[in-house]
Protein backbone atom coordinates (compact mmCIF):
# COMPACT_ATOMS: atom_id res chain seq x y z
CA UNK A 1 0.00 0.00 0.00
CA UNK A 2 2.49 2.56 1.12
CA UNK A 3 4.67 1.80 -2.40
CA UNK A 4 1.66 2.44 -4.38
CA UNK A 5 -0.76 4.88 -2.37
CA UNK A 6 -0.50 7.61 -4.59
CA UNK A 7 -2.01 5.46 -6.83
CA UNK A 8 -4.64 3.78 -5.06
CA UNK A 9 -5.48 7.92 -4.12
CA UNK A 10 -5.92 8.58 -7.63
CA UNK A 11 -8.40 5.17 -8.36
CA UNK A 12 -10.19 5.84 -4.93
CA UNK A 13 -11.01 9.54 -6.30
CA UNK A 14 -12.12 8.73 -9.60
CA UNK A 15 -14.40 6.24 -7.69
CA UNK A 16 -15.48 9.30 -5.75
CA UNK A 17 -16.00 11.18 -8.70
CA UNK A 18 -18.10 8.40 -10.79
CA UNK A 19 -20.52 8.25 -7.73
CA UNK A 20 -20.68 12.18 -7.56
CA UNK A 21 -21.51 11.73 -11.69
CA UNK A 22 -24.00 9.08 -11.08
CA UNK A 23 -25.60 11.22 -8.22
CA UNK A 24 -25.90 13.95 -10.13
CA UNK A 25 -27.24 12.02 -13.16
CA UNK A 26 -29.85 11.07 -10.98
CA UNK A 27 -31.17 14.21 -9.79
CA UNK A 28 -30.32 15.33 -14.11
CA UNK A 29 -33.37 12.28 -14.54
CA UNK A 30 -35.24 12.89 -12.00
CA UNK A 31 -36.29 16.72 -12.74
CA UNK A 32 -36.49 16.04 -16.08
CA UNK A 33 -33.36 17.97 -17.15
CA UNK A 34 -31.31 15.68 -19.67
CA UNK A 35 -33.08 17.00 -22.94
CA UNK A 36 -32.39 20.26 -22.00
CA UNK A 37 -29.06 20.53 -23.91
CA UNK A 38 -29.61 19.37 -27.08
CA UNK A 39 -25.66 19.85 -28.91
CA UNK A 40 -22.57 18.57 -27.60
CA UNK A 41 -19.75 20.66 -27.87
CA UNK A 42 -16.71 18.82 -25.93
CA UNK A 43 -14.62 22.25 -25.15
CA UNK A 44 -17.00 24.94 -25.94
CA UNK A 45 -19.45 23.13 -23.93
CA UNK A 46 -18.01 23.86 -20.49
CA UNK A 47 -18.83 26.90 -20.23
CA UNK A 48 -22.57 27.45 -19.55
CA UNK A 49 -24.49 30.63 -21.57
CA UNK A 50 -23.17 33.85 -19.81
CA UNK A 51 -25.43 36.48 -21.25
CA UNK A 52 -28.92 37.03 -21.86
CA UNK A 53 -28.16 36.26 -25.29
CA UNK A 54 -26.29 33.35 -25.06
CA UNK A 55 -29.14 32.04 -22.75
CA UNK A 56 -31.62 32.95 -25.49
CA UNK A 57 -30.19 31.33 -27.80
CA UNK A 58 -30.01 28.07 -26.49
CA UNK A 59 -33.55 28.31 -25.29
CA UNK A 60 -34.67 28.77 -28.89
CA UNK A 61 -32.42 25.70 -29.72
CA UNK A 62 -34.04 23.48 -27.04
CA UNK A 63 -37.49 24.76 -28.63
CA UNK A 64 -36.62 22.49 -31.97
CA UNK A 65 -37.08 19.39 -29.83
CA UNK A 66 -39.79 17.32 -28.79
CA UNK A 67 -39.31 17.92 -25.14
CA UNK A 68 -40.34 21.31 -25.79
CA UNK A 69 -42.62 21.12 -27.99
CA UNK A 70 -44.60 18.01 -26.75
CA UNK A 71 -44.18 18.23 -22.76
CA UNK A 72 -42.70 21.86 -22.30
CA UNK A 73 -44.07 24.75 -24.33
CA UNK A 74 -45.42 26.31 -21.46
CA UNK A 75 -41.22 27.07 -20.04
CA UNK A 76 -39.98 30.53 -20.01
CA UNK A 77 -36.40 30.98 -19.77
CA UNK A 78 -36.17 31.03 -15.79
CA UNK A 79 -37.38 27.27 -15.91
CA UNK A 80 -35.34 26.49 -19.10
CA UNK A 81 -32.26 27.68 -16.99
CA UNK A 82 -33.13 25.67 -14.01
CA UNK A 83 -33.20 22.29 -16.04
CA UNK A 84 -30.26 23.15 -18.00
CA UNK A 85 -28.17 23.58 -14.96
CA UNK A 86 -28.43 20.05 -14.21
CA UNK A 87 -27.54 18.74 -17.43
CA UNK A 88 -24.60 21.24 -17.77
CA UNK A 89 -23.67 20.22 -14.30
CA UNK A 90 -23.53 16.72 -15.21
CA UNK A 91 -21.69 17.29 -18.34
CA UNK A 92 -18.97 19.08 -17.00
CA UNK A 93 -18.33 16.50 -14.32
CA UNK A 94 -17.95 13.86 -16.83
CA UNK A 95 -15.41 15.92 -18.77
CA UNK A 96 -13.65 16.23 -15.17
CA UNK A 97 -13.36 12.75 -14.45
CA UNK A 98 -11.52 12.19 -17.71
CA UNK A 99 -8.66 15.03 -16.92
CA UNK A 100 -8.65 13.16 -13.71
CA UNK A 101 -7.97 9.85 -15.20
CA UNK A 102 -6.17 10.62 -17.79
CA UNK A 103 -3.48 13.22 -16.47
CA UNK A 104 -2.25 10.95 -13.45
CA UNK A 105 -2.02 7.88 -15.70
CA UNK A 106 0.90 9.32 -17.75
CA UNK A 107 2.28 10.50 -14.89
CA UNK A 108 2.32 7.60 -13.63
CA UNK A 109 3.05 5.87 -16.61
CA UNK A 110 5.93 8.04 -17.47
CA UNK A 111 7.23 7.80 -13.57
CA UNK A 112 7.24 3.83 -14.03
CA UNK A 113 4.30 3.97 -10.52
CA UNK A 114 2.28 1.38 -12.29
CA UNK A 115 3.36 -2.23 -12.98
CA UNK A 116 2.36 -4.04 -15.72
CA UNK A 117 -0.88 -5.59 -14.35
CA UNK A 118 -2.01 -2.36 -13.31
CA UNK A 119 -1.03 -0.64 -16.68
CA UNK A 120 -3.79 -2.98 -18.56
CA UNK A 121 -6.24 -2.53 -16.06
CA UNK A 122 -5.86 1.07 -16.20
CA UNK A 123 -6.00 1.11 -20.22
CA UNK A 124 -9.05 -0.83 -19.84
CA UNK A 125 -10.47 1.81 -17.32
CA UNK A 126 -9.72 5.01 -19.67
CA UNK A 127 -11.88 2.93 -22.56
CA UNK A 128 -14.99 2.23 -19.80
CA UNK A 129 -14.27 5.94 -19.20
CA UNK A 130 -14.82 7.11 -22.89
CA UNK A 131 -17.06 4.63 -23.66
CA UNK A 132 -19.76 5.81 -21.04
CA UNK A 133 -19.36 9.29 -21.96
CA UNK A 134 -20.07 7.67 -25.80
CA UNK A 135 -23.35 5.97 -24.53
CA UNK A 136 -24.37 9.18 -21.94
CA UNK A 137 -24.85 11.33 -26.07
CA UNK A 138 -25.97 8.53 -27.83
CA UNK A 139 -28.91 8.33 -24.81
CA UNK A 140 -29.52 11.87 -25.53
CA UNK A 141 -30.15 11.49 -29.07
CA UNK A 142 -32.76 8.82 -28.79
CA UNK A 143 -34.70 11.73 -27.08
CA UNK A 144 -33.79 14.63 -29.84
CA UNK A 145 -35.91 13.01 -33.27
CA UNK A 146 -39.51 12.17 -32.40
CA UNK A 147 -40.05 11.43 -28.48
CA UNK A 148 -39.84 13.79 -25.36
CA UNK A 149 -37.97 11.24 -23.87
CA UNK A 150 -34.86 8.83 -24.10
CA UNK A 151 -34.87 5.52 -24.48
CA UNK A 152 -34.54 3.17 -21.28
CA UNK A 153 -32.15 0.35 -22.87
CA UNK A 154 -29.90 3.42 -23.75
CA UNK A 155 -30.70 4.84 -20.31
CA UNK A 156 -29.81 1.58 -18.89
CA UNK A 157 -26.73 1.01 -20.76
CA UNK A 158 -25.16 4.68 -19.63
CA UNK A 159 -26.11 3.95 -16.44
CA UNK A 160 -25.19 0.11 -16.18
CA UNK A 161 -21.59 1.45 -17.41
CA UNK A 162 -21.09 4.06 -15.31
CA UNK A 163 -21.64 1.51 -12.40
CA UNK A 164 -19.67 -1.25 -13.62
CA UNK A 165 -16.47 1.27 -14.59
CA UNK A 166 -17.10 2.58 -10.55
CA UNK A 167 -16.63 -1.44 -9.77
CA UNK A 168 -13.64 -1.60 -11.59
CA UNK A 169 -11.76 1.10 -10.29
CA UNK A 170 -12.56 -0.15 -6.69
CA UNK A 171 -11.37 -3.51 -7.78
CA UNK A 172 -8.34 -2.04 -9.00
CA UNK A 173 -7.75 0.09 -6.07
CA UNK A 174 -8.31 -3.06 -3.83
CA UNK A 175 -5.90 -4.99 -6.01
CA UNK A 176 -2.89 -2.74 -4.62
CA UNK A 177 -4.52 -2.19 -1.04
CA UNK A 178 -4.64 -6.19 -0.67
CA UNK A 179 -2.13 -7.82 -3.01
CA UNK A 180 -2.26 -11.42 -0.89
CA UNK A 181 -6.16 -12.85 -0.92
CA UNK A 182 -6.97 -15.64 1.46
CA UNK A 183 -7.85 -19.07 -0.70
CA UNK A 184 -11.19 -19.58 0.23
CA UNK A 185 -14.15 -22.05 -0.48
CA UNK A 186 -15.22 -22.26 -4.40
CA UNK A 187 -18.38 -22.47 -3.59
CA UNK A 188 -18.40 -19.50 -1.91
CA UNK A 189 -16.80 -17.24 -4.36
CA UNK A 190 -19.14 -18.83 -6.88
CA UNK A 191 -22.18 -17.70 -4.75
CA UNK A 192 -20.71 -13.99 -4.53
CA UNK A 193 -19.81 -14.02 -8.30
CA UNK A 194 -23.72 -14.89 -8.69
CA UNK A 195 -25.16 -12.31 -6.20
CA UNK A 196 -23.22 -9.84 -8.03
CA UNK A 197 -24.71 -10.46 -11.76
CA UNK A 198 -28.04 -11.07 -9.65
CA UNK A 199 -27.43 -7.60 -8.05
CA UNK A 200 -26.34 -5.78 -11.64
CA UNK A 201 -29.15 -7.39 -13.25
CA UNK A 202 -31.63 -5.58 -10.48
CA UNK A 203 -29.45 -2.39 -11.58
CA UNK A 204 -30.34 -2.96 -15.26
CA UNK A 205 -34.10 -3.56 -13.61
CA UNK A 206 -33.93 -0.19 -11.83
CA UNK A 207 -32.54 1.77 -14.68
CA UNK A 208 -35.15 0.44 -16.70
CA UNK A 209 -38.23 1.61 -14.23
CA UNK A 210 -36.16 5.11 -14.46
CA UNK A 211 -36.31 5.55 -18.13
CA UNK A 212 -40.17 4.22 -18.00
CA UNK A 213 -41.23 6.48 -14.74
CA UNK A 214 -42.51 3.02 -14.08
CA UNK A 215 -42.02 3.92 -10.06
CA UNK A 216 -44.91 6.02 -10.27
CA UNK A 217 -47.43 3.23 -11.16
CA UNK A 218 -48.43 0.65 -8.77
CA UNK A 219 -47.58 2.77 -5.41
CA UNK A 220 -48.37 -0.31 -2.92
CA UNK A 221 -46.73 -2.49 -1.01
CA UNK A 222 -46.16 -5.92 -1.00
CA UNK A 223 -48.94 -5.96 -3.52
CA UNK A 224 -48.26 -4.70 -6.46
CA UNK A 225 -52.22 -2.93 -6.25
CA UNK A 226 -53.85 -2.40 -3.26
CA UNK A 227 -56.06 -5.63 -2.35
CA UNK A 228 -55.83 -7.44 -5.36
CA UNK A 229 -53.09 -10.57 -6.43
CA UNK A 230 -50.11 -9.43 -7.73
CA UNK A 231 -50.55 -11.51 -11.29
CA UNK A 232 -53.21 -9.23 -12.01
CA UNK A 233 -51.77 -6.15 -11.77
CA UNK A 234 -49.21 -6.68 -13.99
CA UNK A 235 -50.95 -5.74 -17.19
CA UNK A 236 -50.46 -7.11 -20.71
CA UNK A 237 -49.16 -3.58 -23.04
CA UNK A 238 -48.47 -5.49 -26.09
CA UNK A 239 -47.35 -8.81 -27.72
CA UNK A 240 -45.48 -11.34 -27.27
CA UNK A 241 -46.03 -11.04 -23.40
CA UNK A 242 -42.26 -11.46 -22.68
CA UNK A 243 -41.39 -7.75 -24.16
CA UNK A 244 -43.56 -6.37 -21.28
CA UNK A 245 -40.85 -7.31 -18.68
CA UNK A 246 -38.49 -5.40 -20.69
CA UNK A 247 -40.91 -2.53 -22.18
CA UNK A 248 -44.22 -2.17 -20.19
CA UNK A 249 -44.18 -0.26 -17.32
CA UNK A 250 -46.34 -2.85 -14.84
CA UNK A 251 -43.51 -5.77 -16.06
CA UNK A 252 -40.62 -4.30 -15.71
CA UNK A 253 -41.86 -2.79 -12.36
CA UNK A 254 -42.86 -6.33 -11.63
CA UNK A 255 -39.36 -7.43 -12.30
CA UNK A 256 -37.27 -5.02 -10.50
CA UNK A 257 -39.93 -5.77 -7.33
CA UNK A 258 -38.75 -9.43 -7.39
CA UNK A 259 -35.29 -9.07 -8.17
CA UNK A 260 -34.86 -7.28 -4.99
CA UNK A 261 -36.16 -10.34 -3.27
CA UNK A 262 -33.80 -12.63 -4.93
CA UNK A 263 -31.25 -10.30 -4.41
CA UNK A 264 -31.98 -9.82 -0.40
CA UNK A 265 -31.83 -13.78 -0.50
CA UNK A 266 -28.81 -14.40 -2.29
CA UNK A 267 -26.51 -11.86 0.42
CA UNK A 268 -28.53 -13.34 3.15
CA UNK A 269 -27.13 -17.25 1.75
CA UNK A 270 -23.84 -15.70 2.00
CA UNK A 271 -23.83 -14.47 5.05
CA UNK A 272 -24.97 -17.70 6.37
CA UNK A 273 -23.24 -19.99 4.67
CA UNK A 274 -20.24 -18.67 5.75
CA UNK A 275 -21.23 -18.47 9.43
CA UNK A 276 -19.96 -22.14 8.53
CA UNK A 277 -16.01 -21.28 7.48
CA UNK A 278 -13.67 -19.94 8.86
CA UNK A 279 -12.89 -15.91 7.77
CA UNK A 280 -10.90 -13.19 7.97
CA UNK A 281 -11.67 -9.85 9.75
CA UNK A 282 -12.08 -8.12 7.24
CA UNK A 283 -13.96 -11.09 5.38
CA UNK A 284 -16.90 -10.76 8.35
CA UNK A 285 -16.90 -7.17 8.32
CA UNK A 286 -17.33 -6.69 4.46
CA UNK A 287 -19.95 -9.40 4.86
CA UNK A 288 -21.95 -7.67 7.86
CA UNK A 289 -21.90 -4.09 5.89
CA UNK A 290 -22.82 -6.05 2.83
CA UNK A 291 -26.10 -7.48 4.59
CA UNK A 292 -26.90 -4.43 6.17
CA UNK A 293 -26.65 -2.32 3.23
CA UNK A 294 -28.78 -4.94 1.35
CA UNK A 295 -31.82 -4.74 4.45
CA UNK A 296 -31.65 -0.63 4.05
CA UNK A 297 -31.32 -0.40 0.34
CA UNK A 298 -34.49 -2.59 0.00
CA UNK A 299 -36.46 -0.55 2.84
CA UNK A 300 -35.19 2.32 0.54
CA UNK A 301 -37.18 0.32 -2.90
CA UNK A 302 -40.28 -0.08 -0.50
CA UNK A 303 -40.19 3.63 0.57
CA UNK A 304 -39.40 5.17 -2.70
CA UNK A 305 -42.09 3.28 -4.25
CA UNK A 306 -44.91 3.97 -1.71
CA UNK A 307 -44.33 7.82 -1.78
CA UNK A 308 -44.61 7.95 -5.43
CA UNK A 309 -40.52 8.76 -5.94
CA UNK A 310 -40.20 11.92 -4.49
CA UNK A 311 -37.05 13.50 -5.33
CA UNK A 312 -34.62 12.85 -2.11
CA UNK A 313 -36.23 9.35 -1.84
CA UNK A 314 -35.30 8.38 -5.59
CA UNK A 315 -31.88 9.73 -5.05
CA UNK A 316 -31.44 8.10 -1.64
CA UNK A 317 -32.19 4.36 -3.65
CA UNK A 318 -29.57 5.60 -6.02
CA UNK A 319 -26.94 5.96 -3.49
CA UNK A 320 -28.14 2.71 -1.45
CA UNK A 321 -26.99 1.09 -5.37
CA UNK A 322 -23.73 2.45 -5.74
CA UNK A 323 -22.58 1.44 -1.85
CA UNK A 324 -24.42 -2.00 -2.30
CA UNK A 325 -22.44 -2.50 -5.42
CA UNK A 326 -19.36 -1.41 -3.79
CA UNK A 327 -19.81 -3.66 -0.71
CA UNK A 328 -20.32 -6.52 -3.02
CA UNK A 329 -17.18 -5.75 -4.97
CA UNK A 330 -15.40 -6.03 -1.45
CA UNK A 331 -16.58 -8.74 -0.69
CA UNK A 332 -15.94 -10.43 -4.24
CA UNK A 333 -12.25 -8.93 -3.95
CA UNK A 334 -11.79 -10.90 -0.43
CA UNK A 335 -13.23 -13.96 -1.22
CA UNK A 336 -11.61 -14.53 -4.36
CA UNK A 337 -7.83 -16.48 -5.00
Amino acid sequence: MKKNKYVVYWLLTGCFLIFVMVLVGGITRLTHSGLSISDYKLIQGTIPPMNEQEWQEAFELYKQYPEYQKLNNHFGIEEFKDIYFWEWLHRVIGRFIGVVFMIPFFYFLVTKKLDKPTIKKCLILLFMGGFQGFLGWYMVKSGLVDRPDVSHFRLAAHLTTAFLTFAYSLWVALDLIYPERKKINKNIRNLVRAGLVVLLLQIIWGAFVAGLDAGFIHNHWPLMSEGKLIHQTVYIEQQPVIKNFFEGKSGVQFVHRYLAYIVVGFIALIWFKTRKITTTPLQEKGLKVLLALVLLQFLLGVLTLIYAVPLWLGIAHQIGAFFLLAAMTFALHRFAK
